[in-house]
């Protein structure tokens, strides 16, 4: 063995038994290292071996203490409207901070509604799917991953049929890619896809019964529902179709819940709501049982705050709606003793270096 390499051997040897933070234990390191805030844990790697090794190994952020002390970011992706400039952003409800994300590694020239995002909230992943060049407008098959854990985006396999303006969301855990457009922005797409996030495979379930164009979807349970929703001059009633991963079968929506959804939706605890578009964009409450919707009770949507279009998302009992301007409206949902539903609002106007951006997605993960 050369003196050089005695010395590397010795240098690492060091740098392993290096603490964490000099004079703590290293399990009261980690749980110091763990309470640093996202996104910052991705920041701390440059500051010793020994940090780095930490937070570089995925168990470290999956353990139980990790995962209690995970909190809920909104992320949005939204455009410039002038130039249509794409940008992910995230916000602490908490702190009321923004976190500008790295870019993400797609064309330059990019249609940004087209795209289609989901995500793995309690696994910090989220999923950029399809989207449209804006120069040529042809439908991608692009799959962007963007990990807190890491605070990077990575390039997943490729859809296999292009999409774009379609429907995503993550079923059992799952990625699944429904309707929208293909070749061409008139070609509805039929075909349905699964991606396993584990594996970095894409397979083929049964296709839709007719092809639709995005307008809303959500996930309820085990199942996904897809609409077109009421579109303007409202000559025809929307199509709808339910998914079930189960039986790998699609079927027609129920008359009640098409017809009601009438704007962006999201789901709290098993029950779907929904931000109509319409009027003072009340919100409503899907009641499966009768297959009607409720307008909930309580405080009305601060449609003053709030301009079209809106992107919506949620988790632990609250509502955040991103606006124009990246505004975003909290919505505490509350359930009373005759399990009447109501809403409490709060407006957090977005930095004014934001006033020039629409939202497409919000996704709330946790970091």
């Amino acid at each position: 063995m050369t003196r050089k390499s005695e010395h590397l051997q010795d240098k690492e040897s060091i740098n392993s038994s290096e603490p964490l933070i000099p004079g703590l234990p290293d399990d009261i390191g980690q749980l110091c290292l763990l309470h640093l805030p996202y996104p910052y844990q991705a920041f701390a790697r440059s500051v010793s071996s020994s940090w780095k090794e930490t937070i570089t190994d995925p168990r470290f952020f999956l353990s139980k203490q990790a995962l209690s002390l995970s909190l809920p970011y909104i992320f949005v992706f939204a455009f410039h409207k002038s130039t249509g400039r794409i940008q992910w952003q995230a916000f602490d409800p908490r702190s009321r901070r923004w976190f500008i994300l790295p870019p993400m590694p797609s064309p330059k020239a990019v249609c940004a509604p087209a795209f289609a995002c989901t995500a793995m909230p309690h696994e910090g992943k989220l999923f950029v799917l399809g989207g449209m060049r804006s120069d040529t407008e042809t439908s991608m098959r692009t799959t962007f991953i963007y990990r807190t854990l890491t605070n990077q985006w990575s390039i997943g396999s490729p859809m296999p049929t292009p999409r774009s303006f379609f429907a995503v969301g993550c079923v059992n855990g799952k990625i699944l890619a429904v309707g929208g457009s293909g070749s061409g922005i008139s070609d509805s797409v039929r075909a349905v896809e699964c991606y396993d996030s584990e594996s970095d495979t894409w397979s083929s379930v049964a296709k839709m019964r007719t092809g639709l164009a995005r307008y809303d979807s959500a996930v309820v349970g085990d199942k996904m529902y897809v609409t077109e929703g009421w579109t303007w001059p409202f000559m025809f009633s929307p199509r709808g179709g339910v998914y079930d991963p189960d039986e790998d079968t699609w079927q027609e929506m129920n008359d009640g819940i098409k017809e009601g959804w009438t704007g962006v939706s999201v789901v709290l605890n098993g029950r779907l709501f929904v931000i109509s578009e319409h009027g003072d964009c009340p919100m409503k409450v899907y009641d499966p049982e009768g297959d009607t919707w409720r307008y909930v009770g309580g405080e009305r949507f601060p449609r003053e705050a709030m301009q079209r279009p809106f992107a919506i998302g949620g988790g632990e009992g609250k509502v955040y709606v991103v606006a124009c301007r990246l505004n975003v409206a909290i919505g505490r949902v509350f359930e009373g003793k005759h399990k009447e539903i109501s809403v409490e609002w709060e407006v957090v106007s977005g930095p004014k270096a934001f006033h020039d951006f629409s939202p497409c997605s919000c996704q709330v993960l946790y970091a």
